[in-house]
């Protein structure tokens, strides 16, 4: 049974609701210098019970990374929404894939055409990009450059969905900018039954993984999920949120900027 089809079995009509908190911080190291936070995220949910979700994280030495990040991330979310709300659902696993490509190029053509209004080196806007599609029986993600999706089964099992890319040094990254950056991008399906979904930003991954098996970490993730199940309000939990970013816990083990987005399945 391809993912597809285990996707309209299960939940063809069937009424969900997702609730989501999300939130991007300046790290200290840009409070430091007086930069602004190069992360944002974007997020849309769909009458359907599809929810969208993208995180970026804007190059520290792109002069414009932040405003990468932001036509990155929306111009991604906002390409997979038309496209879920104007045709049918893709029809197997490869159609999904396709959805997914064509949101990474069309993310990377806006950040093109955003240089060339700017009139700068698209290297200037250069960025990262996680895009998630969750539904409660299927989750697609796509991903180029660091940062990491985790998808959290109704057992409390965690999966990564991606993993972060690394260049030739541990502090190198690919870009949706770079040459091959669209070849190069991961793309994963999973089927289960989805609970809870996590994206984050490099800031927060080496807390996030267990960096030697690419695990999530059971003890970061736990108490977040147990967090966004019990939403009631989402912009509370989002003030919530910014505030535990911001907690000496987070700041005192990572300087770089922060983006956290959470969303659970009511």
């Amino acid at each position: 049974m391809s993912a597809n089809d285990f996707f309209k079995q299960k939940n063809t009509l069937e009424e969900v609701h997702w609730r989501v908190a999300a939130a991007s911080v300046r790290g200290r190291g840009h409070e430091k210098v007086g930069q602004l936070c190069q992360d944002a995220h974007y997020w849309q949910k769909l009458p359907t019970g599809i929810l969208v979700a993208a995180v970026a994280d804007g190059a520290g030495s792109a002069n414009l990374g932040k405003v990468g990040a932001i036509v990155a991330a929306q111009t991604a979310v906002e390409t997979i929404c038309d496209r879920l709300t104007t045709a049918p659902l893709p029809a197997n696993d490869n159609e999904w894939r396709v959805v997914l490509n064509n949101a990474l190029a069309a993310a990377r053509t806006s950040v093109e055409a955003e240089a060339a209004a700017c009139q700068l080196s698209v290297r200037e806007l250069a960025t990262t990009l996680i895009i998630v599609v969750a539904t409660p029986y299927l989750v697609v993600a796509a991903q180029i450059g660091d940062g990491v999706a985790v998808a959290c089964d109704r057992q409390g099992n965690l999966i990564a969905l991606t993993a972060p890319q690394f260049g030739e040094y541990i502090n190198e990254t690919t870009f949706l900018v770079s040459p091959q950056a669209l070849d190069a991008a991961q793309i994963t399906l999973w089927q289960g039954k989805t609970a809870k979904i996590a994206l984050l930003s490099d800031g927060l991954q080496m807390l996030a993984l267990e960096l030697n098996q690419g695990k999530p970490y059971v003890p970061f993730f736990s108490p977040l999920f147990h967090f966004v199940a019990q939403i009631k309000d989402e912009t509370e939990a989002k003030e919530q949120l910014v505030a535990f970013l911001r907690s000496p816990k987070i700041t005192e083990r990572t300087d770089d900027d922060l983006t956290l987005v959470l969303a659970t399945l009511s």
